[in-house]
């Protein structure tokens, strides 16, 4: 949303369509919502709390797949039965991406050039959309909790991993396209694999002083940070007076993200967390989400919403304790808090490694969670300077940009109307089959043309010996006649 309100600060006539309400702010734009859909909680709960072995875990990630390609064929069902394609043109569509790849249908039947905003570090997927290069021998994998130089092992797990990547996108590939005919069919519209061959820009939620450097192609747009407020909105005057009030020893605060719920997980890890709290000099704020709490210590307070960026933006702020999603990640480099790590699925595992590398964080495993690691982790961090300085060092060279982050989004975007598409930014790699990008017919040709030379060398070589063999043998004929 934040990418869309550069373009509404900017005077724009923007439509947003979102399944989520959407706080007007003084902006003045036409909201479409749709019904929310939410994911079956105990999917991600048996993702969470047990532990599983390599096959059941390729397994529940293509069922978690599976649903959130379902529910997003269902908004797009949605959003056809609101009319929404009876609109007029737009100049441009702005797509939220993750195996959506069908809602390109919608430039497609608006015939409008179109930007993907992607939330996650780059992937095959999108990758592929704007020819970026994967290099995978250096380059680590956007759900693997590699991080730069790779060893020798860990260029071998990327490899593995890169081919698994390649056989998802082309099995959700095929069921993407399905869903795209059947909305969408093929004697009016594009076909789908045209449609991704046309993206004009990815906006990237990552930014290369976070550590993974690799080549980008002039359609990759790094907008690392957008979602973080360089001026942070007024708190509510509850938790204004929790923060301001904590000069002395400060406050943490507690999230496990929009999709996990904290008051969903194991309870006997709930009490570990609970009562290393209930027994700190700091007041802690948790992200609950409903009216049964762990218990009522003086200096915990519950809420079921929380404006996360707000309240890492607020000096009194000590710890971050997050499941480190990316979104979590950037707010908390760009404010300069450092974190205490419990990743629980996906790319968070990654992100959480990152951070810890970095200096910025302590990582705590879920599965493996007590009263004594997680108390140990939290004193650590709050006893240990060390995290608060170096994240905060890395915060100055996060925000140093030649530009701010929402004037990039915005600039290019606008770029993109301008120049109806900007096709002349499209990498040519984009339009090659697999055998052109990766060269596989130039070296089929060159080991042809060195056969056919070293067998013609052969030959010639095996003619000339066998001559003078048969030269060598007339003449000691000869001898013995005489």
């Amino acid at each position: 949303m934040e990418v869309i309100k550069t373009l509404m600060d900017r005077g724009h006539n923007v439509t947003v369509v979102t399944t989520l309400p959407v706080a007007k702010e003084n902006r003045n734009f036409h909201h479409i919502k749709l019904p929310e859909r939410s994911y079956p909680e105990q999917i991600f709960s048996n993702a969470i709390e047990e532990r599983r072995g390599l096959i059941e875990e390729i397994k529940n990630i293509s069922v978690i797949l599976d649903m959130m390609l379902n529910v997003s064929e269902a908004s797009l069902v949605d959003l056809i039965k609101s009319g929404f394609l009876n609109e007029e043109p737009f100049d441009l569509v702005v797509l939220g991406y993750f195996l959506n790849d069908f809602f390109m249908g919608i430039p497609a039947h608006f015939k409008s050039p179109f930007v993907i905003i992607d939330t996650h570090k780059p992937m095959l997927w999108t990758n592929g959309m704007i020819g970026n290069p994967s290099e995978i021998f250096y380059v680590p994998g956007a759900f693997l909790e590699e991080t730069q130089p790779l060893s020798f092992l860990g260029r071998v797990r990327n490899t593995l991993f890169y081919v698994l990547e390649i056989a998802q996108t082309k099995f959700f590939g095929r069921s993407m396209n399905k869903i795209y005919e059947k909305h969408f069919p093929g004697d009016k519209y594009p076909s789908l694999i045209d449609m991704s061959k046309n993206v004009s820009l990815i906006l990237q939620t990552s930014h290369f002083s976070e550590g993974i450097i690799r080549p980008e192609v002039p359609a990759l747009i790094q907008i690392g940070g957008i979602q973080a407020k360089p001026k942070p909105d007024p708190l509510p005057k509850d938790l204004s007076s929790i923060l301001d009030e904590a000069t002395e020893h400060g406050v943490i605060y507690f999230s496990l993200g929009t999709h996990v719920k904290s008051s969903d997980r194991n309870p006997e890890r709930i009490r570990s967390i609970y009562n290393v709290f209930s027994k700190l000099k700091q007041k802690v704020i948790w992200k609950w989400e409903n009216d049964k709490y762990p218990g009522n210590a003086s200096n915990i307070f519950y809420k079921k919403w929380l404006p996360q960026d707000d309240i890492l933006a607020h000096p009194n702020l000590r710890l971050f304790i997050s499941h480190c999603g990316l979104g979590s990640v950037v707010e908390s480099k760009y404010h300069g808090v450092p974190v205490l790590a419990i990743p629980l699925f996906g790319d968070q595992f990654g992100n959480a490694k990152g951070m810890v590398d970095d200096g910025f964080a302590v990582q705590v495993n879920y599965q493996d969670l007590t009263e004594e690691s997680f108390g140990e982790a939290v004193r650590e961090i709050l006893e240990n300077p060390a995290y608060q300085e170096k994240i905060q060092t890395f915060s100055k060279l996060y925000c140093d940009r030649p530009m701010s982050i929402r004037d990039t989004a915005a600039y290019w975007m606008e770029y993109v109307i301008r120049h109806r598409g900007a096709k002349h930014m499209q990498s040519p790699a984009v339009h090659m089959n697999t055998l052109a990008y990766f060269g596989l017919d130039v070296f089929a040709i060159l080991l042809a043309i060195v056969y056919i030379v070293f067998k013609t060398l052969s030959i010639c070589c095996c003619t000339l010996l066998c001559r003078r063999a048969k030269s060598k043998g007339a003449g000691t004929h000869k001898k013995k006649k005489e």
